[in-house]
Formats: structure tokens, sequence, C-alpha cells
């Protein structure tokens, strides 16, 4: 339960971070960190509005995509603490669960009619095929370097005790922060903050929903991002005690937040061609951690 309510409790401040960094890396003030929970909260007190084209699925999609992102939280431990649900194969479940999410929100975009939404839904699915090898690839290395096939034992199961070792933990760290980017459509993949319908993703895909509905679907990313910031640390303090595991854990979050926002600054924006090559990259990246696995497990000599 606790890696659960750290979640959420990062949540609350991880995407502040990353605007107060990049108003710091352009030499600004900026809002203050809570500026972004202090929008959702306003958003939450509004209505939503619909358009005479959706169906039920744009009234549902925001709720089962926000549920959907719960869920798989539930199933992040943290360090020596168990997830709420936990069980053999569960980042299997992971994966799907967030894909069902998604799944949503894509068809509530092609629910709306609108050619740009879908131009948007149909990137995003694209995107999404890509990142899910890397994800698979990674987490099946570390499953066949442990022998266990759930988030907690194999967490608690590594030992980066070897120079190979904190080899593989970096890369693993460096395709996590990668996907997070590519699931919640940041830099380089997309940018949050452009209105040209164009060259938009996620952000085109929620045209259309406002009030309530935006504001849950706004949280979500936030939620995703501690979600996926939580996988990260887990690398690095499975078996350490709770009074050691617990600032290594905030320290790693804020870390993370902090190089989002250093990113989204000083690194420009891929063409829309290119982003599909690099999504399929971090496979490679997987594979290499893959290989790195089989070198310790001495399967090639």
């Amino acid at each position: 339960m606790i890696g659960f309510i750290l979640i959420v409790f990062v949540s609350l401040f991880f995407t502040g971070i990353i605007i107060r960094t990049k108003s710091l890396a352009a030499g600004r003030k900026g809002p203050g960190i809570l500026q972004p929970l202090k929008d959702i909260i306003r958003l939450f007190r509004k209505g939503s509005v619909y358009s005479q084209t959706t169906s039920f699925i744009f009234r549902l999609a925001p709720v089962v995509y926000f549920s959907s992102v719960v869920m798989a939280s539930l199933l992040v431990p943290f360090g020596p603490s168990r997830a709420v649900i936990g069980f053999e194969g569960d980042f299997i479940f992971f994966a799907y669960v967030l894909g069902l999410g998604k799944f949503f929100n894509i068809i509530s975009a092609m629910d709306t009619g609108s050619s740009f939404e879908g131009m948007g839904a149909s990137r995003e699915a694209l995107f999404s095929m890509f990142a899910e090898p890397a994800f698979f690839i990674l987490m099946g290395s570390f499953a066949l370097l442990t022998g266990f096939t759930s988030f907690y034992d194999i967490f608690n199961a590594i030992h980066l005790n070897s120079y190979t070792g904190y080899a593989l933990g970096t890369m693993a760290a460096l395709v996590l922060v990668l996907l997070a980017m590519i699931e919640n459509s940041r830099m380089p993949v997309d940018d949050p903050k452009t209105h040209l319908e164009l060259t938009m993703v996620h952000e085109v895909m929620i045209l259309d929903n406002s009030g309530f509905d935006l504001g849950l679907i706004l949280y979500t990313g936030y939620l995703k991002f501690a979600m996926y910031g939580a996988l990260i640390a887990n690398f690095f303090i499975g078996g350490l005690a709770l009074n050691l595991a617990l600032p290594i854990y905030l320290l790693i979050q804020f870390s993370f937040a902090v190089a989002v926002g250093l990113i989204e600054s000083f690194m420009a924006r891929f063409r829309m061609s290119h982003n599909a090559q690099f999504i399929f990259a971090l496979s490679s990246v997987s594979f290499l951690i893959f290989f790195g696995v089989l070198l310790i497990m001495g399967k090639l000599n």
C-alpha cells in the first residue's frame, strides 16, 4: 500500500516540478509547483460539454483511462513493501491494463467524428505498438535473470553489485524514462504546449474533452508519470531498509521530473516521420539489456 500512496503523493508535484524546471531553464520564475494541481481542481469544478455526434464511449473513456492507470499503480511495489496487488506475471497484466485505458482513449477520439482527433488516435496507436516490445524485452530480461515474473520479486532479487549490473540498471532506467515520455506524449515525440493539430498526438486526441473529463485525463497523465518514476526507483531500492529506500525513492522521482523538464527545454522535437524510428530504437536498447543478462548468466560463453 505504501507504493501506491507514494505514487499518488508524487503525482501531485511531478508536473509542477517539470514546469518549474522549464521556467528556470528559460530564465523565468514560472508558476508554483502546485499550479498544475490547482488547474486540475478548477476543471473538476466545471461541467463537461458533449458533442451530439459522440456516444456513451466518449463519456466512459476518461473514467476507464483513469481506472486503468490506478489499477496499474496498484501493481507497483515500493522497495521492501509489497504492492497492493501482486502475483506471478503481474508485469504482463500491468502492460495490458494500460493498453485497455489507451484503447478507450483512442476510440473516444474517433467517436467524436473529427478527422484531426482520428489522426492523433492513429499516431497514438502506432507509437504504443512500437513502444510495447521494449517494455516486454526489458522486463522479460530481468525475469530471466532473477527467475521471477512479478514486480516485487524481480526488484528484490536484482543485485547491482557489478559493473555489468550497474550498466544494466542504467540502461533500464533510460528505457523507462523514454517509455514514460512516449506514453505521456512529451518531448521529443510530442510537444504538450503546441496547438498545431498537424503535429499534435495526445493533445489533439482530447480537444473535445472539457470540464471534469479533461481534468481527469490530465491528472491521469500526472499519475502515469509518477508510476513510471516508481518503476525506475524500484530498480535501485529493492531490498533496502525502509529508512534508506524512502529518501532514495523521492530523490529519484525528483531527478526524473527535473530530467523531463531539461529534455523539454533543450531538446528539439523530432520530425513526425522520425518518431517511429526513435521509438522502435528503444527495443534495440532493451536487446542490449537482454544480451547483458545472458552475459551475466554465462549463456554466451
